[in-house]
C-alpha cells in the first residue's frame, strides 16, 4: 500500500517555480548504501547525481527551484523539500531507509516532517479504509485529512513548506478518492466468472486459464521494470513454499513489452522465479489485463477451482492477510 499511497502523492506534487539565485548544500552520510549515486530529482526534468565515495558521504552545492523534490538512490525513494540558502545533512541507513532517516541543519525541520510523514502514511491502516462502505469511507478521510493537517500546523514549519503541503494533502485526498472509486468497480467484479487468458509459458507451450480449473489460482500481474513487483518476489516465493502440495497454483503474467522479452527470459532463470510464468500477448493492452482494469502494477488477483473470481485485487504477498486468507480456503 506504502507504494501505491506514494504513488499517489508524487504524481500530485505542486512545484513552485519561484527561482532563488543563491544556491544552498546537500551533504549525506548513507550506510549500507545500495549502490554508488544518489538522484535528486524535481520539476522540469530536474535532476542531480552525486557520487558516494568508499564511506557512502558526499557534500555538494546545488541550485534549486523551491518545492518539492525526490531523493533515489535507485532503489527507493523519499520526498525533499529543497529551497536555495538551506545547508541540509542527512543520515541514513539504505537498508531500513524511510525508518533511519535523519535530517540536520538549515531545513532539517521540513525535511524530517517529510520523513515522518513516509513512516505514519506506511502504517496508516488503508486496507481497512479501502474495504470500507461509502459513508465509513468519507468518514475515515475526512478524519485522516483533519489529522494531517492539525499535524502540518502543529508543527510551526516554513510559511511556503505549510502553504504546499496543504496543497499536497488536498491533492493526495483527491487521488485517494479515485483511487477508492476504483476499488468499487473492482469488487463488483468479485464471484463473477473470470476473463480468460491463454499465454506462452516459460517453459514451453501456452497456458490458459480452463487449464488450471479444479484448483484456486492466484495471479500476480507484474514486470522486468516494476520496482514494487520486484519488492514482491520474496514474499511470493515464501507463500508458494508455504503451501506447496495444496490445491492452488501460483501463476506470475509478465506485462513486459514484446521488445523485453529476452529480458524476461533471462529474469526469470536469474531470479529462480517459481510458479508458472506467463508472458502476457500485448502487454497493457492485453484482454485479460484490460478485462480487470489493472493501470498499476504489481496486481494480485484470486480466482477459485471454478474459474470464479474471488478477489478482483486481492492481498499481496507481503500481507499477512493473504496467508489468512489462503489457510481458510485451503485447510
Amino acid at each position: 500500500m506504502k507504494k501505491i499511497i506514494t504513488g499517489m502523492l508524487v504524481g500530485m506534487l505542486s512545484l513552485s517555480a519561484f527561482a532563488q539565485k543563491n544556491y544552498m548544500t546537500f551533504e549525506a552520510k548513507i550506510d549500507n548504501k545500495n549502490g554508488e549515486k544518489l538522484y535528486i530529482l524535481g520539476p522540469k526534468k530536474y535532476k542531480k547525481e552525486f557520487v558516494l565515495n568508499k564511506s557512502g558521504v558526499f557534500k555538494d552545492t546545488l541550485m534549486v527551484s523551491e518545492g518539492m523534490y525526490r531523493l533515489s538512490d535507485g532503489v527507493e525513494n523519499t520526498s525533499l523539500f529543497l529551497k536555495n540558502g538551506m545547508d541540509l545533512k542527512l543520515k541514513m541507513d539504505a537498508k531500513l531507509f524511510d525508518e533511519s532517516i535523519v535530517y540536520s541543519g538549515k531545513g532539517a525541520k521540513e525535511n524530517n516532517f517529510l520523513a515522518q510523514t513516509a513512516l505514519i502514511e506506511e502504517n496508516y491502516n488503508y486496507p481497512d479504509l479501502l474495504k470500507a462502505d461509502e459513508a465509513m469511507f468519507e468518514k475515515m478521510a475526512m478524519a485522516k485529512k483533519e489529522g494531517d493537517l492539525k499535524r502540518l500546523n502543529d508543527s510551526k514549519l516554513d510559511v511556503a513548506f505549510t502553504t504546499l503541503y496543504n496543497k499536497e494533502i488536498e491533492g493526495s485526498m483527491m487521488g485517494l478518492k479515485q483511487y477508492y472509486q476504483e476499488e468499487l468497480a473492482l469488487q463488483k467484479l468479485n464471484n463473477a466468472p473470470s476473463p480468460t487468458f491463454n499465454y506462452e509459458n516459460h517453459k514451453g507451450g501456452m497456458t490458459k486459464l480452463e487449464d488450471l480449473r479444479g484448483k484456486y489460482v492466484y495471479i500476480d500481474v507484474w514486470a522486468t521494470w516494476c520496482g514494487p513487483c520486484i519488492g514482491e518476489i520474496p514474499h511470493l516465493k515464501k507463500v508458494e513454499e508455504q503451501f506447496h502440495g495444496k490445491n492452488i497454483e501460483f501463476v506470475s503474467i509478465s506485462i513486459d513489452t514484446k521488445k523485453d522479452y529476452e529480458k524476461w527470459k533471462k529474469f526469470v532463470v536469474t531470479k529462480e522465479l517459481g510458479g508458472i510464468q506467463l508472458f502476457a500477448d500485448n502487454d497493457w493492452n492485453s484482454d485479460f489485463v484490460k478485462a480487470y482494469g489493472i493501470n498499476g502494477i504489481p496486481r494480485f488477483i484470486l480466482i477459485d477451482p471454478k474459474g470464479m473470481i474471488v478477489d478482483a485485487n486481492a492481498q499481496r504477498p507481503s500481507s499477512p492477510a493473504l496467508t489468512t486468507q489462503l489457510e481458510k480456503l485451503l485447510n
